[in-house]
């Protein structure tokens, strides 16, 4: 039933008769932290599989010689329901992984489209509480892993310690936190390795090599190649640069390499296969659509053809 969920989207099933890297967080404060569970399906959910980690999944690419699609969406824009319904289309329709913005008032590693997005779903009421209740529900549903992206100072104001225990409660197997820096990932390492959740980090064309090689031997799951200086947002092409820095991460690491931030057209996912990387993260062009649509339903439709076209420039 799994492959057969993975061969048809979720709308179709659905169908009834007739979306400075490492500044740090701008309210930095010091304070003192105190010192994934196994999916477990229910009747309810007889249609999906167990979820593995984000490694496992590359593993399992890797040996079947393919490249993970990676999507990206900011959770409630326009509204939690329609953000659950996303996470369904985007699985069903091929996704590897999934990353889940949590929308923070201050999103500087993001551009104008993930800002917007951002911006909306916080006016709506949007918030890490509403999120994680959406998630409980949902993430039993889903066959591929999710991987939260979230800012640092949204984790700090819950506490590392209970963000970790909380996220790995609902499901989550991944964390991407833009905004710190390598220097003050150690708690948040810490809290991951406990809770079985896969930090990963990102590296990015101005990042000096020796500090590249740091970032990737404290990366887990896979280390995130940011295609690009600057913020997120669809680009016209992708940096040629690229080519040479995944060469460069691959000398020093066999872990997977995923790149994002500009890309948004099946071409350009075409061009980072051929340079050789095991993963290709798109979100503002996902963003856009459900931002951008006249109603939940069609930016869900919309999806669902990006989703389908990205999806097919991997196989």
């Amino acid at each position: 039933m799994a492959a057969a969920l993975k061969a048809t989207c979720f709308l179709q099933l659905q169908k009834k008769p007739q979306d400075n890297l490492l500044s740090r967080p701008s309210n930095p404060q010091r304070i003192t932290i105190p010192a994934r569970t196994a999916f477990k399906p229910s009747m309810a959910t007889l249609s999906t599989v167990p979820t593995v980690g984000l490694s496992e999944t590359f593993t399992r690419l890797r040996k079947q010689g393919k490249v993970a699609f990676i999507p990206y969406i900011t959770a409630g824009d326009p509204d939690l329901s329609t953000t659950a319904k996303a996470l369904k289309v985007l699985d069903s329709c091929g996704s590897d992984i999934i990353e889940l913005g949590v929308p923070y008032s201050d999103p500087l590693a993001d551009g104008p489209v993930i800002q917007a997005a951002a911006t909306r779903a916080l006016a709506k009421g949007t918030n890490f509480n509403a999120i994680l209740s959406m998630l409980k529900e949902v993430v039993p549903q889903l066959s591929c892993p999710l991987a939260l992206f979230s800012y640092y100072n949204p984790i700090l104001k819950c506490g590392v310690e209970k963000f970790m225990s909380t996220v790995k409660d609902v499901g989550v197997h991944g964390l991407v936190v833009p905004d710190v820096p390598l220097e003050e990932t150690e708690i948040l390492r810490n809290e991951a390795v406990k809770n079985n959740i896969e930090l990963v980090l990102l590296t990015t064309p101005t990042t000096p090599t020796e500090r590249m090689k740091a970032i990737v031997e404290a990366s887990e799951g896979y280390v995130y190649l940011v295609s690009s200086v600057g913020v997120t947002g669809a680009r016209a092409s992708v940096n040629a640069k690229v080519e040479t820095l995944l060469s460069e991460i691959k000398e020093v690491t066999s872990k997977p390499v995923a790149v994002g931030f500009g890309i948004s057209k099946p071409e350009q996912v075409k061009q980072l296969v051929a340079w050789g990387a095991d993963g290709v993260i798109v979100g503002s062009a996902m963003v856009k659509l459900l931002g951008a649509a006249k109603s939940p339903e069609e930016g869900l439709k919309e999806l669902e053809t990006l989703t389908k076209s990205l999806k097919s420039a991997l196989l």
